[in-house]
């Protein structure tokens, strides 16, 4: 029992010939937390800052107001605890950037991840609708796995004298084929005519949260080939991944197939870091021997007379924790993988809800039903409630004449939101109104979070926001206006507000009921 335990959570029993994919996807993700934190430094201040759309400050009060002391810091698990004024998110994001940094540079690299760790952790619990996506909570997995799988020591390099434990290495594979095969199990689960009829490709690249230029030549290629674009997806994501559990030549060949197939994602949609992540993590099915390299012998000197009881202690101490928490989260993911398929088990749940807040044992399940049409929120202010000029977006479509870029892995969260909020109403977004009366004042911060001010000489008097359908123009179309969109007004999505001579917001007029629109 005793050999077993050590050969599954020490490093000193662990699997040498990974060293080298270790140090690959210990730098990726060095590289996607810098990413993430600068998308942040950028937006933090309008998405939560305290004049921002959605506050943590008060979404905090609001913690402590329904739980004990002990108990809120478990709902809510962030350092914004101890202040959530602009100075401290940005700080938090500033330590988060430069953490990350080191970590890209192989410096002090558990340090470093605990680091990135705790500061996206205390981002993602604090700001609400605009960190419940399932990347934030791949990142989160990943990265605290990666606390048990990176090496010691302050400059480690490959780590040869402290290679990387089994159950780390196999828990950082398991979620890369989670990812994979509980997006293809939702996709059959949820019953959606176009992924049983395979035409789930057909309107993909137009309708995501944030197309590419490449993406509109790829939606323009014949019928057949997005019905084989579906059929190879569900293949991959249902059959192919299963590789992972064969011997290493399947491995390198499932590597050959899946690590193209991420790279064209990334080209024809801009999913931020999410694609990023699970190609880095893909290299784990690869060993040092397909990089024409053999790791050094590791040299494991026997204890000695006078090595230190403490450090004995402490070394035993850590492995016990180790096994512990990825004992929680190997129990954890699993269950959530077996619940999808047979309901929730008569099994001990307090491991599910104790890890719940920290978004490091997740259930995935990516584009279970597709989008039927592309939708766009847009603001709009006026002084006099005739003539209307937009709020110009930076990423999102807008302009009719504007290639749609690639971004990624930057992630604009307000834009981003804004495309789930077009898919429902109003009143089940409260970002939307919130922004609304940000804009009435002026608001430098959530202003930030657009590529102009229509109003930088004053505020506007009134402000609403739309709701068009846009749709990718056809070849021909495109040849003749040099146009990529076409568009066609919706309606009113939110009620229009106003502010008048004394400063107070009102409500000047209510949207009608849209029609369908999913």
């Amino acid at each position: 029992m005793k050999d077993t335990f050590l050969w599954l959570f020490s490093s000193r029993q662990g699997a040498v010939e990974r060293l080298i994919p270790r140090w690959i996807v210990l730098r990726a993700l060095g590289l996607i937390y810098c990413s993430a934190f600068v998308s942040l430094l950028f937006q933090i201040r309008g998405l939560m800052g305290p004049a921002g759309i959605l506050p943590a400050g008060r979404y905090l009060e609001a913690v402590a107001q329904s739980f004990g002391p002990w108990t809120r810091l478990w709902f809510a698990p962030t350092l914004l605890w101890l202040g959530s004024g602009s100075h401290v998110l940005m700080a938090m994001c500033w330590a988060g950037l430069a953490a990350s940094l080191l970590l890209t540079i192989n410096v002090w690299p558990r340090a470093m991840l605990l680091i990135c760790f705790a500061c996206f952790l205390s981002f993602v619990s604090a700001a609400q609708d605009f960190s419940g996506y399932q990347s934030d909570g791949m990142l989160l997995e990943a990265g605290f796995l990666a606390l048990f799988f990176a090496p010691p020591g302050w400059r480690p390099g490959l780590g040869y004298s402290h290679p990387p434990s089994r159950a780390s290495l196999f828990l950082l594979q398991w979620e890369w084929f989670r990812i994979y095969f509980e997006s293809g199990l939702v996709k059959l689960l949820s019953g959606d005519q176009e992924w049983r009829h395979l035409t789930a490709m057909d309107e993909y690249y137009q309708n995501g949260p944030l197309p590419t230029w490449i993406g509109w030549y790829v939606e323009h290629l014949p019928h057949w080939f997005h019905v084989a674009t579906a059929f190879s997806t569900l293949a991959l994501e249902l059959a192919i991944v299963w590789m992972l559990f064969l011997p290493r030549r399947w491995r390198i060949v499932c590597f050959l197939i899946v690590t193209p197939w991420e790279v064209a994602v990334i080209f024809t949609a801009n999913y931020c870091f999410l694609n990023y992540l699970v190609l880095s993590l893909g290299f784990l099915l690869l060993d040092d021997r397909f990089f024409r390299r053999n790791a050094e012998p590791q040299v494991v000197e026997a204890d000695t007379e006078g090595e230190k009881a403490a450090w004995r202690l402490v070394s035993n101490f850590g492995l016990a924790v180790s096994a512990v928490l990825l004992s929680l989260v190997g129990y954890v993911t699993t269950m959530e993988l077996v619940s999808m398929v047979f309901g929730r088990l008569p099994l001990p749940m307090q491991p599910v809800t104790m890890l719940e807040p920290f978004r490091i044992a997740n259930q995935y399940g990516l584009f279970a039903v597709m989008t039927r049409g592309r939708y766009e929120i847009e603001f709009q202010g006026s002084n006099d409630g005739q003539a209307w000029v937009a709020y110009p977006f930076r990423f999102k479509p807008q302009a009719l004449d504007r290639a749609p870029g690639i971004y990624a892995p930057y992630q604009p969260r307000f834009e981003w939101n804004l495309w789930f909020a077009s898919l429902g109403s109003w009143q089940q977004n409260s970002l939307v109104p919130r922004t609304e009366e940000r804009l009435l004042v002026n608001d430098p911060d959530v202003l930030a979070l657009f590529a102009g001010n229509p109003f930088a000489s004053g505020a506007p008097r009134q402000v609403r926001a739309v709701l068009w359908q846009y749709w990718f123009t056809s070849i021909p179309q495109k040849r003749l206006t040099g146009d990529w969109w076409t568009r066609q007004l919706i309606g009113l999505y939110a009620p229009v507000l106003e502010r008048d001579d004394q400063g107070k917001v009102g409500i000047v007029a209510m949207p009608e009921a849209l029609p369908p629109h999913d």
